[in-house]
């Protein structure tokens, strides 16, 4: 099966669009990182100084 021609224009959108992807994705899982850590050392303060977070 032969595929057809894709033009420089669309493989350089294409391109473009998947670098920008890739470093939201990046962005997003060291945001997720750093919120998990938080979450962990605010539950072993709890632990260790029965510190309780105010709403």
């Amino acid at each position: 099966m032969a595929q057809a021609p894709v033009s420089k224009s669309l493989l350089a959108a294409a391109t473009k669009k998947n670098k920008l992807l890739e470093k939201e994705l990046l962005r997003k899982d060291r945001a997720l990182a750093e919120t998990a850590a938080l979450l962990t050392l605010s539950k072993k303060a709890q632990a260790i100084w029965g510190i309780s977070e105010e709403d």
